[in-house]
């Protein structure tokens, strides 16, 4: 059996797992993200590698972090919540740890878990799109993992749907991620509670009325109690997430979409308006078969399963 080890490098944890060529974790670690200190996050990482060591006959590490990783998988250019800046984070791993390191945008190694062993493991074209904070995607096509010339491909979220739409914080107007992200899911409950509270009812009665205190988790209950608030929520963030992945099917033409992250506690209530805007937004539509569209099926451990099998592949199967 051959195993490597995957790192997951959030914001707030990371977590870290020793994972077989079929993609079962045989034991995982978890731990806080130092992440104003870009050595301790590197220190960190390392450690989890060493202690894992000490317990499975391991080939190779994958890591897979947020920002912009460099084309030959070494070096994160940019990562904004854990403060590595132009770091070569696969080179310091490797000297503290004695194996081989391949790093991967976190999106592209999710969306690796998920066609290797997840919800598109019959596929061989797909499309990740992972809804939280923001949007973010990985493309495979072919089988292989679409990275572009600099390694900055995939950054979906920032496609821009309405022109002259709101700011994003990317610094450009009417990003995807504005409309159709978990946030945007928020605030339009949040606005539709301030409002139209007679229509929030659920919404409003489970927060006591405070209306700042209304999360993702919270609207998943309200509409799943039947809040018609919660139901208008879901139906506009899908309506433009299906628009949005209709315009990804016009260029790439996947087998399936999977949608990952937090958004998919909401099961059909979420689905439904996605798979409707898409079929009613796609282009051909007559005369093309529609790809698939599913939710994933690895939730937060398909970033730390696709690591470690990128790992694998691209430094000891190689």
């Amino acid at each position: 059996m051959t195993l490597s080890i995957g790192i997951d490098v959030g914001g707030t944890k990371i977590a870290g797992g020793v994972v077989d060529e079929n993609g079962e974790i045989l034991e995982m670690v978890r731990i806080p993200t130092p992440a104003k200190d870009s050595q301790a996050s590197i220190d960190a990482a390392s450690e989890i590698v060493n202690e894992l060591q000490t317990r499975h006959d391991v080939k190779a590490v994958g890591i897979g972090a947020p920002g912009f990783i460099n084309s030959d998988r070494s070096e994160v250019i940019f990562a904004p919540n854990v403060n590595w800046r132009n770091e070569p984070v696969a080179a310091k791993v490797a000297e503290k740890t004695g194996l081989p390191v391949v790093l991967e945008n976190d999106a592209n190694v999710a969306a690796w878990g998920e066609f290797k062993f997840g919800a598109a493991k019959e596929c061989s074209s797909v499309v990740i799109v992972t809804v939280g904070t923001g949007i973010g995607g990985g493309i495979i096509l072919d089988g292989k993992l679409i990275r572009g010339s600099h390694g900055f491909a995939a950054e979906i979220g920032h496609m821009s749907l309405v022109p002259d739409g709101p700011l994003c914080p990317c610094g450009e107007y009417g990003c995807w991620e504005m409309y159709s992200s978990g946030t945007a899911l928020v605030r339009l409950a949040k606005e539709r509670a301030e409002k139209s509270p007679a229509t929030a009812a659920k919404l409003l009665e489970l927060v006591a009325g405070d209306i700042d205190a209304i999360d993702g988790k919270i609207i998943d209950q309200a509409v799943a109690a039947g809040d018609s608030a919660a139901s208008d929520c879901f139906a506009e963030v899908g309506k433009y997430l299906g628009q949005g992945m209709a315009n990804l099917a016009a260029a790439l033409d996947p087998e399936m979409f999977v949608i990952s992250g937090g958004v998919c506690n909401s099961g059909d209530f979420l689905l439904k308006p996605v798979r409707e805007a898409f079929e009613t937004r796609v282009t051909a539509r007559s005369l093309r078969p529609l790809p698939e569209i599913q939710l994933a099926k690895l939730g937060n451990l398909a970033g730390l399963i696709g690591a470690a099998n990128i790992a694998l592949e691209t430094e000891y199967t190689a």
